[in-house]
């Protein structure tokens, strides 16, 4: 069985980082993080704390983009078109050809995650141009993107003269190349001098918040694969945004009325508390976040996430394939 969930899983995330769509949102975050830097130039004060919460908002809105359209790539459209029906007229089981398609949807979710994170960590190394004289941070640029560029461009040369799949071999390359500049970027100031890792730019509380969103966003990935057994794409969106925002308003709209009303008592329990994952703020603030919360919040995420696959399982079993 663990032979049949890890070709699935494999084959999901191959499939998944090889689809237009998922390049095509990674490169629109990866703009929307560095127009981040000018457009928090707008405000009065406080503009690297803005940096902060736009970068890990577009972070969290690329994912739910990503999970929705993703899911029904690798679930909806194998079914429309056959494929899982010769899947599984093998010994495959279709709660391990689902459980094998979230594994492999999470894991694309979660390079892409990754790599959305380290441009974030450079735009919060460039910081924000208060004024038109600031000079460019030039370690961020020549370090971080550069060396992404170089993955890149490699990529490019492997698919002319060896004839590699061009976005699966880029980001193979650019993963690792772009770690490597970002950790070189963190021991310089935007002037080239030396200083220690992260200095005045980096703390551990954004890499927690970081880690809860990715936990959010395991949820949301849930939620689009078991809705995708059933719908499209554009209902598999709009459900996977209600849940999103639901979830960040369960305890303003439910939360006050679960002792009042019975019908309130059982959506706040049903619908997923995102807020739970959601601790931007603290982290700017500088508050933090003990460990203890993180093995609650990853408790309840995986919770979530084994209560919603049941519920896909239970659509899909029903589905028909033929």
């Amino acid at each position: 069985m663990f032979s049949r969930l890890f070709s699935i899983a494999r084959n999901t995330f191959t499939e998944t980082i090889r689809q237009p769509i998922y390049g095509v949102l990674l490169l629109a975050t990866i703009f929307l993080l560095i127009l981040n830097i000018f457009l928090a130039g707008f405000t009065l004060e406080e503009d690297d704390k803005l940096l902060m919460d736009l970068g890990l908002c577009t972070i969290l809105l690329s994912g739910l983009f990503l999970a929705a359209f993703s899911a029904t790539g690798v679930l909806t459209r194998e079914i429309e078109n056959k494929t899982a029906m010769t899947i599984m007229s093998k010994p495959v089981t279709r709660p391990v050809f689902l459980l094998g398609k979230y594994l492999g949807l999470i894991l694309a979710q979660f390079l892409a995650f990754y790599i959305c994170f380290l441009i974030y960590m450079l735009t919060m190394h460039h910081q924000v141009l208060e004024n038109s004289s600031d000079p460019w941070d030039w370690p961020a640029i020549f370090f971080g993107m550069g060396f992404m560029m170089l993955g890149v461009f490699a990529a490019a040369a492997a698919n002319f003269f060896y004839g590699r799949e061009f976005s699966s071999t880029a980001l193979l390359y650019a993963t690792p190349l772009l770690t490597v500049g970002t950790v070189i970027t963190s021991f310089f100031d935007r002037e080239f001098n030396l200083t220690p890792f992260g200095q005045g730019y980096f703390h551990a509380q954004i890499v927690v918040a970081a880690i809860l969103i990715m936990m959010a966003l395991a949820v949301v990935a849930a939620v689009a694969l078991a809705v995708s057994t059933r719908l499209g794409q554009v209902m598999t969106l709009l459900i996977c945004t209600f849940v999103l925002i639901g979830g960040f308003l369960s305890d303003w709209l439910l939360g006050q009325y679960q002792d009042q009303s019975a019908v309130a008592n059982l959506l706040y329990h049903i619908v997923p508390n995102i807020n739970f994952f959601w601790v931007v703020d603290a982290a700017a603030a500088g508050v933090k976040v003990p460990f203890q919360f993180l093995i609650y919040a990853g408790g309840y995420a995986i919770l979530n996430v084994a209560a919603i696959l049941l519920v896909g399982v239970a659509l899909f079993q029903r589905r028909e394939l033929g």
